[in-house]
């Protein structure tokens, strides 16, 4: 294997790692955005809480793909 094989499946971890994470603390937040108003001034399509099914959903796809890198990591 090559340095850059090696790096290649170490960021495609950090990548699925930090999307599900991310998405996993938007779930957190998301029952204290629901008693939060809307900012005066913002666009009204934006969000005032993660909607669940997408965040669920982009959290499962951030758990397949760190899983799949690091079973790559560790199988090498």
């Amino acid at each position: 294997m090559s340095f850059y094989d090696d790096v290649m499946r170490e960021l495609v971890l950090a990548l699925g790692a930090a999307l599900f994470f991310a998405n996993a603390f938007a779930l957190v937040r998301r029952r204290s955005d629901a008693s939060r108003p809307a900012s005066p001034g913002t666009n009204s399509a934006d969000l005032a809480q993660a909607p669940l099914a997408r965040t669920a959903t982009y959290m499962l796809v951030g758990w397949i793909v760190a899983g799949w890198a690091l079973a790559s990591i560790i199988t090498r």
